[in-house]
Parts: structure tokens; sequence; C-alpha cells
């Protein structure tokens, strides 16, 4: 059967074309060995675009992302491209013909209000409504001085500069558009240059989500006036919207909040609870466009009564990220792109235009940088501020295409106000990303190290744990470290918890026993956590302080937060978890890949010295050391280098524990000379013997090994007999390590403990990886302990297995008779 040919007709009401499908027989004229043509089927041209418009963007922003550029750009660019500016020209009626036009806009405009209903959702009201004093002064100057500058700036061009009518009545519009800064582009750039976690999101975040405040009210209230004739009319309108505002406040959240009261803590959302929500916002979309509206204004408030995270914020994130974010989202930019053709441009239009648009832009940068200022905001961060919230985006795409459509703007200028959002957004994020350097905030330029810091001295530790499991391990490692009133601890403990569907990270200081916090941030595993720590603070007091913090962000970007408390803090050192969780069978049950990318990014950037801890405390089941009165076996693996120094200052303080017992087993490669990094390590070791001298449950010996089969050999017997075992993360290269290296697996371990982390080595004991503070990235060189005087040697701790000889150079010479286990 063949296929009859296709014509479209063209009808016009009006000044709009509509487009008529042709009446041949939509199931012939899409087969190919028919001599059809699937461009023909509406679907097939529908999927056939999306794909062409994702493959376009994902290539533009491969080349362009190394540039610092968000994805707006490349998918407006791709739109460019596609569109009648360069390939439309030849390829356009095929690709992008104009009965596919309202199909593919209809979509796109579904997913806009899908987006900005997640971007409801992710926004955090108490933050809109009580921004704090600096964003209030911050948007509110914002807002009144680029707005009066940039409309006043277009009156006077409208009267002294001759223009066309269309211009004229349009620039108002253009101008005021320039003052917008919403919450969907801020998010979305800092998320993108991977700023979301920093001191400049933490700033930008309440000042925007108070500016969209004023924004929409300010949007509803032109909108109804503009678009009603008459005072009654406008406030009739104005009444409607309200009406629609209480409605969801008032009938629809208290739906949503008995839903989720129906959902058991800890499970996700029920399938028929979200087909409820979903029916809500195409509700919701439809009354904003009966009461004179745009759609988005609905589903926008919608998501603002949505309570963010789980369970019902993280079920809708879920469910709509990949489709609606992903490719149906970024389709309406390339779309908005593709109905611009930048030849109908005209130089004298331009120019008039850009000045609106560079004049607007000084307008904010000022206002924003000098009420910053005011703020006390240290200068470079109010100049990168002032370039943050500059940066344009989805709400002024939406608003563009929403004039164009009600003919308030040309073609001519819809395509300078898209070009000029494209050129200020592609100049903001270079800027922003090359101005702004979080780690700045927190580089070490002080040693805080346990082992430089003096034998009296607090200790400070900053303990990271995100799941209840490790409390029973970090209690007992609390308990050991040996708190006092002549050498307090302070413990810094901070919760983490995954940023599931919400767009701000939040950093919160419990400060006070009882202080509350929102419910929907508030978790029974934190709570667990939270007086877990509390309960060692009561059982230590007077000799250990504990101060907690729950941090809310995504695992892999948590490093900006941890660092920034330790550095705030002057940690000494911090305890994060590993990235894998042991059962009772000793076999790996959890793994959690973000949380070893937190752990690498901690061990670049941390301010202070860091330990990995690999817990195996259910697999050996260690007890509880304050209520069971068991010893705690603890052993330092010590090869040499800062890493290990750091450990066995860890394991002398808690030698001073008294169910605590340390041994301390130095490895040496047979044959070695006596090197000075050697006779460094040696008199190291003499120091802590003698602040350790007449302490039984301080323990040293030596152990001389040929090469790595030697080494993890007796490794693995010694393994079972403690609970706890300390080791630095990084060692020199050395034949010691010889047929090991190339057996490495994770990155973030040293080849020792990264054999102790193996499934196959049949450890129990639980592992310290350490890492000892670094001063500008570097390793810091062989010291003594501050503030101590160098002893003389104390004499041997030998076991009645190994003979030592004393040398005129300090060091140990050892020979073992034969092998023997620790």
């Amino acid at each position: 059967m063949s296929s009859q040919p296709v014509n479209d007709t063209l009808l016009v009401t009006g000044n709009k074309p509509l487009v008529c499908e042709p009446s041949a027989n939509l199931n012939n004229i899409g087969l190919l060995w028919a001599n059809g043509n699937p461009l023909h089927v509406p679907s097939s041209l529908l999927f056939f675009q999306l794909t062409i418009i994702f493959l376009f963007s994902r290539l533009i922003h491969y080349f362009l992302k190394p540039l610092n550029q968000i994805a707006l750009v490349s998918q407006l660019l791709a739109g460019i491209i596609l569109g009648p500016t360069v390939l439309g020209q030849s390829l356009g009626e095929g690709i992008f013909p104009d009965r596919g036009v309202t199909i593919i806009e209809t979509l796109t405009t579904f997913g806009v209000m899908c987006f900005l209903f997640i971007s409801g959702v992710k926004m955090d009201p108490a933050i809109m409504f009580h921004p704090g004093n600096k964003a209030i002064i911050i948007s509110m100057s914002m807002f009144l001085f680029s707005i009066l500058v940039s409309v006043g700036v277009s009156v006077i061009i409208i009267k002294h500069i001759p223009m066309s009518t269309t211009l004229a009545n349009s620039l108002p519009y253009i101008a005021s558009a320039q003052s917008l800064t919403g919450f969907p582009v801020i998010s979305g750039l800092l998320g993108e240059l991977r700023l979301l976690n920093t001191d400049l999101s933490r700033l930008a975040i309440p000042v925007v989500m108070f500016y969209d405040m004023i924004g929409i009210l300010w949007s509803a209230l032109g909108t109804a006036f503009a678009e009603n004739k008459g005072a009654v009319n406008s406030l009739l309108a104005i009444l409607s919207v309200l009406a629609l505002l209480l409605s969801l406040n008032y009938l629809v959240r208290p739906v949503i909040k008995w839903m989720i009261k129906r959902t058991p803590p800890g499970k996700p959302m029920g399938e028929n609870h979200l087909v409820v929500v979903f029916c809500i916002l195409f509700m919701t979309g439809f009354m904003s466009e009966i009461v004179g509206q745009h759609y988005v204004i609905g589903p926008l408030f919608l998501g603002l009564i949505v309570p963010d995270g789980p369970p019902l914020g993280s079920a809708l994130e879920s469910k709509m990220e990949a489709l609606v974010t992903g490719i149906i989202y970024p389709a309406f930019i390339s779309v908005t792109g593709l109905r611009m053709n930048l030849f109908e441009i005209q130089m004298q239009t331009m120019w008039i235009v850009a000045i609106i648009v560079i004049v607007s832009f000084v307008a904010k940068f000022i206002s924003v940088m000098l009420s910053a200022l005011y703020c006390q905001v240290p200068v470079r961060e109010a100049i990168v501020l002032a370039f943050t919230l500059n940066t344009k985006g989805i709400i002024e795409l939406i608003l563009f295409n929403l004039w164009r459509n009600n003919e308030l703007l040309s073609r001519e200028e819809f395509a300078l106000c898209v070009v000029s959002l494209l050129l200020v957004t592609a100049l903001t994020a270079p800027v922003v990303k090359a101005m702004y350097n979080p780690s700045r905030q927190y580089i070490a330029v002080k040693r805080t190290t346990i082992q430089h810091a003096r034998p009296d001295s607090e200790l400070r530790i900053l303990i990271c744990i995100h799941s209840q499991d490790f409390i029973p391990m970090i209690m007992n490692l609390l308990e050991v470290s040996y708190a006092s009133e002549e050498s307090p601890i302070t413990v810094l403990g901070m919760v983490l918890v995954d940023l599931v569907g919400r767009t701000a990270p939040a950093l919160v200081c419990h400060t006070g026993q009882e202080q509350q916090w929102s419910l929907e941030h508030t978790t029974s595993t934190s709570a667990h956590i939270l007086n877990a720590f509390r309960n060692y603070e009561r059982n230590n007091a007077g000799s250990a302080a504990v101060r907690t913090y729950t941090a809310i962000s995504e695992f892999q970007f948590m490093y900006m937060e941890v660092c920034q408390v330790a550095a705030n803090e002057r940690a000494n050192i911090m305890i994060v978890p590993f990235h894998k969780q042991w059962d009772v069978d000793g076999l790996v049950g959890t793994v959690k890949p973000a949380i070893r990318t937190m752990n690498l990014h901690i061990l670049e950037r941390s301010p202070c010295s860091v330990g990995i801890l690999i817990d195996r405390s259910v697999v050996r089941g260690t007890l509880p050391v304050l209520t069971s009165q068991t010893p705690f076996d603890v052993a330092v693996i010590f090869i040499g280098g800062p890493d290990d120094a750091e450990a066995l200052a860890l394991g002398s303080r808690m030698a001073r524990h008294e169910l605590a017992t340390v041994t301390v087993i130095r490895f040496l490669l047979f044959g070695s000379e006596n090197t000075k990094d050697r006779r460094h390590d040696t008199d190291l070791i003499y120091q802590y013997r003698h602040i350790n001298m007449g302490n039984e449950r301080f323990e040293y010996l030596e152990e001389v090994v040929r090469d790595g089969v030697a080494l993890s050999a007796f490794i693995r017997d010694m393994a079972v007999r403690f609970d706890l075992i300390l080791v630095g993360r990084q060692h020199q290269s050395s034949p010691i390590f010889q047929g090991m290296e190339q057996w490495r697996e994770h990155e973030e371990l040293g080849v020792i403990p990264d054999m102790l982390a193996a499934p196959d080595f049949e450890c129990t004991a639980s592992v310290l990886v350490v890492q000892q503070q670094r001063i500008g990235g570097k390793i810091m060189g062989h010291t003594m302990p501050t503030q101590q005087q160098q002893p003389p040697p104390p004499p041997p701790m030998g076991n009645g297995k190994e003979s030592f000889a004393i040398s005129n150079d300090s060091s140990w010479s050892i020979s073992i008779e034969k092998p023997g286990k620790v």
C-alpha cells in the first residue's frame, strides 16, 4: 500500500497561524517500507525532536563545561543552532515543522510546570518568611534600586530616543524583567558550580527566597492589572488569586499532612497518595489559568506547602527528577532558542536593549554589593554575591515566552531578550567559579595535631556519623580517648543527613539540650545519635563537653560543612565513617559510594587530622567499655612517617584509660640501615615510651620482616587479638610493602589499611586509619611533641623473645630467633 502525499494546510486566525494536519491515513505515512516519512506522524516527530534536542544540548555542554558554563547556556545554544538562525535555514522544516510546534511547546510547558513544582517542594518556606536581617536588607535594596533604575532609564530612553512603537511599548517590560532573580535560577547555578554547601550559598539562598516572595507578589499584581481592564476587574482578579492561595493552604495542606502521617516512619510514600498529589498539581495549574494568572503560579505555591525531604518530597523528586528535570524541562529552554531568529535583530533595537541590560546589571550589582558590605560581608564575597544574583534563567524565559505569546514582545525583541539572558549568564557563571574558592575558608595555617599538642591540653574531636549502627564503636572510641579534668575532651558531634527532596543544604548547630528543630528535618536516626552524644557528656560530666550539629547535604559535597566546622572549632582530629559496613556474619553489607567520595574530599582538604573508622564491632562482638567494664585492646601499627606518629600520639593518650591496653608494634625491614628518618622515628617512640614509663597498659614490641608477605602474615595473626587497630594512612615507599601495593583497592586508604579493610583478610578488629594534618597540602616533617624535653632513652620493653642492643646513634637493633605471634 502506497502512502498518500502529505500536504499541510495553513490557516490564519487573526494574526496567529494554525497548521492543520492532513486527513491521510496516519497508520501508513510513517512506514519506511511504504515510502512514508516517520516525521509526518506527530508522535514520531515529537520523539525525534526530543532526541535531537537532548543530543545537541549534551554535546555542546560537554565542550562548554570545562569553561564552567551551566547547562542552561548549552541548552539555549542548542536551540539557537537548531533554529532558524543556523540549521533551521535548511533543516528546520524537516525536523521542526510548523505542524509540530503546538505539540512540543505543550509538552515542554508541562515540564516547566512540574519543574517549578519540584523547585517549590525543595524550598523551605521558613527561610522564605524568616530569612534573617542580612537577607532582608540585601533583597529589599536589590529589588527597589534595580527596578527603579531599570524602569526609570527605560522611560528616559523612550522620551529622548526615537524608536518603533512596539519597542517603546515593550521596553518597560524588558527593563522590569532585568530586575528579577529566581530561586530555581540561583540554586541551579550554585548546584552546577558545586557551591551549594558554601557560605556564599547560605547567604544567597535566603536572599533569593525572600526576593522570590516579593517578586511573585509583584508579578501577580502586575498580571492582574495588566490583563484586566478597570479597577473592579483587577480587584476581582487579585481576590481570586488570594482565594486560590488560601484554599491551597487551608484545604490542600491538611490533606497532604494527613497522607504523610499515614506513612510509616522510614517507609516510602504510597502510590495512591502520590497520584492524589499529581492530580492536585494539575488542578492547581488549571485553576491558575482560570483566575487570570500564569499556569505555574499555582503549582509553585503547591510545592511550597508540600514538606521537603522524606517521605513526600523525596518521593516526588525520585518520580519526576529524571524525566522532567533531565529531558522535558531542558527541552523547554531549547525550544525557546528555536523560537528566535538572530537575523531579525536590527542594530538600533539591539543597542537600545543593550543599554537597558547593562544599566540594569550595573544597578543590581551595585545595590547588592553595597548592601552586602553594609551587612559586614567581606568585599570579595560581596562581589561574588553580586555576580551570582545577576544570573538569569528559567524565570525570565517563562516571562519572555508569555509576553511573546501575548504580543507584548515582538519576534525581534524576544530574540534580543533571550540573547541578553544568554550573554549575562555565560558571563556570571565562570566569574563566580573563578573568584570564589570555598576551600579557602578552612585552609590550615596552624598545627592542631594530637602529636604537637601539650600532654595536658584539651582534645577536640569532630565525630561524623550518618547511621546509628556506628554509635557503639564511636562511644567506645570516645571513652578510651580518656577524658579527664586535667586533659578534657570536647566532642563535636555532627549528624550527616543525605539531602533528598530539598535544594538548600543546611548546617544546624544544636544549642541547648532541648532545642527543637522543625519536625520535617528531624529523623529517628538523628535523634538516637544526638541522644548518644548527650549521654556521653552526662557520663563524663566535668571532663567532657559535647556540641552537636546536623548537616543536611548530598554526601559527596558534605565535606564542605565538615571541614568548615573543623576549622571553626579548631578540631585536633575528625573521625569519619568508612563507606562499607559489615554484617554480623563478617561480610560487607552496606556500601555507600557517596560516603567514599566525601572521605576523599575530606582527606584532601581537611584543616586537621583525619581518622577513617572501619567499624567491625558487630563482627567481633565488642562490648561497651563504659557499662561492661571489660578490657579494650588497642594496637598501634608503626612503620614510620607523620601519619603513624599521629596514630601513636592518639594511642598514647588511650593508654591512660584504666580499661584500655595499648600495644605499639613497630615493623622494621630486615637489613635496613639506620637512615635519618628511621632515627627520627626511633626518637619519637622513645618519647612516648618515656611518657608512659611505669604504665603497664602501654606495651612496645618490634618485629623485623623481610617483605610484604611476612608483614601481612604477621598482621593477619595479630589482628584477632585486638578490638581496635590504629594505623597511619600513608607511608614512604619501602621494600617492606613489596607484593602488596598492586592489590590496593581503596584510594582513600594506604597499603596497610587497605589490606585490613579487605573482606577476605579475615580481620575482626575495627580499624582507625589516621592521616595527620596537612599544612598547605603537604606532609609535615618529623618533629617531637611540643613543650616536652627530650628524655634519655628508657630501657627497652622486651617480651623475652627478642634481644635488644643500644647503639651509639640511639637506634635499636633487634634480632629475632624465630617468627612469633604477638
